[in-house]
């Protein structure tokens, strides 16, 4: 507990909110999740922040379209001559947010490490990224044709750790329980 939650906790002047307050509706929470859980959590959710590291150190921040693939890692589908896709192959350390429905539902920030695939070797990769998100393509052959194309790459990122899954609001310490 750092100095601010100690001064917090020991204010006798704080008036506690009753439970049945239409506030206790917006409590914030933190639940740890395993690897299942969040598997959970990232399905139907494929709108994600992906931070990356510029050359001088300081984020680089990419909205993405983003699923998460039969073996646990996580994929973004780019082109190599964006931002993104030359930070992870400088740095391979990475984050992505994944954000609820709406803007105050529960979400989680996940770290790990990011490779960039090039076709031909990203073929199986784009399959596994699209089924994560949209199910079975009408005509795989098709679908690897126009990644090849449009000259696209894959980033796969292989999780390393994550946090809570969290939701702001008020501390649950405001509430009479």
């Amino acid at each position: 507990m750092d100095d601010d939650e100690r001064y917090f906790m020991n204010d006798s002047s704080i008036k506690k909110i009753p439970a049945d307050d239409r506030r206790a509706n917006y409590r914030a929470s933190e639940i740890d999740v395993d690897r299942a859980e969040l598997a959970q959590h990232l399905a139907g959710r494929h709108q994600w922040v992906l931070a990356t590291t510029r050359r001088d150190g300081r984020p680089q921040m990419s909205l993405v379209t983003g699923g998460m693939i039969a073996d646990g890692r996580l994929a973004i589908s780019t082109y190599p001559e964006r931002v993104k896709a030359k930070n992870v192959r400088r740095n391979s350390a990475v984050s992505v947010a994944v954000m609820g429905e709406q803007f105050n539902d529960a979400w989680i920030q996940i770290d790990g490490d990011g490779e960039v695939i090039d076709l031909p070797d990203a073929d199986d990769a784009f399959v596994e990224y699209y089924r994560s998100i949209s199910g079975e393509h009408p005509d795989w052959d098709e679908y690897r044709q126009a990644m090849a194309d449009q000259g696209k790459c894959m980033i796969v990122i292989t999780p390393t750790r994550w946090s809570p899954l969290s939701k702001g609001g008020f501390p649950p310490s405001l509430f009479d329980d």
